[in-house]
């Protein structure tokens, strides 16, 4: 997908890319957290439908096309990689921005449910290959489990059992106006997360890197450089919900639409991936999964809000590191 380009473009595209996306982050957020408020939803459902399935476009169409032409590991490995990214580094550096409210529908709900797909997901995979039926598998539990969450989660905002964001912290903006802001700054992160990668991918092979490991890292965290800016923003405004919500969808997008489509579209299934896939990658998401649980619940008053704190954040930034060095020694054990 990401054609070989001049070194000085390189760098123009991971600069320029990381400009755009500082700059459309904070117009995306205010506009998000003004339209959830207007149409009186919950912020956390805007976090995870419209920010985390915009924020997914770039993993969507990197493994669709990765899978499609037929290199399997860098299809799999971004799309898997962006979701260990999304817990372990996203919520990891927005708790150490600011301590992230938790519903109970997150904690207990949304982090049950990844868990559950995480499980899915190595069982269709154990096998060494993505199966053409177990796309189709993906895609329909995609369509099923994301409406039903959705409505669960209004339902107990609108009953007042949980606690939702104060509306009056919301700035008093004309409803084009945040609307507008939502589109455009979309836009433009999604846009220069794709510049931003490319230059990326293209300095990785000048130094030889392996398929796998440029999806697992450059093109997985960069791809999901929308939803790190997005949350580092939020968690500033204080806008945990949109945090919280931005990577549940994306999880559930990533894990489910963006991997099944990418088996359904090749006619075939995905296959010829690598056994690190399974062994290693999908175990560590199932856990990232639990630890969304383990940190967000509020164990000695569960039906209240929980609180992750720096030191949970701190924690999951110190397992990615540590997996991401994983990651590179066994890359020098295999080429070795």
């Amino acid at each position: 997908m990401y054609t070989d380009i001049h070194a000085l473009l390189a760098v123009l595209f991971i600069v320029g890319g990381l400009v755009a996306l500082a700059w459309s982050a904070d117009r995306f957020v205010d506009g998000a957290a003004g339209v959830a408020r207007w149409l009186g939803i919950s912020p956390f459902i805007i976090g995870m439908v419209i920010i985390g399935f915009g924020t997914c476009a770039p993993e969507f169409f990197v493994s669709l096309f990765s899978g499609v032409s037929g290199h399997a590991s860098l299809s799999l490995g971004n799309a898997y990689g962006s979701c260990i990214f999304n817990i372990a580094g996203i919520l990891g550096v927005s708790a150490l921005v600011a301590p992230l409210v938790v519903r109970p529908t997150l904690s207990f709900v949304g982090g049950s449910l990844l868990s559950v797909i995480s499980v899915v997901s190595y069982l269709v995979l154990r096998d060494g290959a993505l199966q053409y039926a177990d796309s189709w598998l993906l895609l329909g539990l995609f369509f099923v489990l994301m409406p039903l969450y959705c409505w669960y989660d209004q339902r107990k905002k609108s009953e007042g059992d949980e606690d939702g964001t104060d509306a009056s912290s919301s700035k008093a903006v004309a409803n084009w106006r945040m609307a507008f802001d939502l589109v455009i700054g979309l836009a433009v992160m999604v846009g220069a997360s794709h510049l931003l990668v490319w230059g990326s991918v293209d300095v990785a092979r000048a130094l030889g890197v392996s398929e796998l490991v440029i999806g697992l890292t450059i093109v997985a965290i960069g791809t999901s450089v929308p939803e790190l800016a997005t949350a580092v923003v939020a968690a500033r405004k204080g806008e945990s919900e949109l945090v919280l919500g931005n990577i549940v969808g994306s999880n559930l997008f990533n894990m489910l639409c963006v991997v099944g489509t990418a088996g359904a579209a090749s006619g075939e299934g995905i296959a010829g991936f690598s056994k690190l896939v399974v062994s290693r990658d999908l175990p560590l998401m199932l856990l990232a999964s639990l630890s969304v649980i383990a940190f967000g619940a509020n164990w000695r008053r569960p039906r209240e809000n929980g609180r992750v704190s720096r030191l949970d954040g701190a924690i999951w930034i110190l397992a990615f590191i540590a997996y991401l060095a994983v990651a590179v020694y066994q890359e020098i054990l295999n080429n070795g």
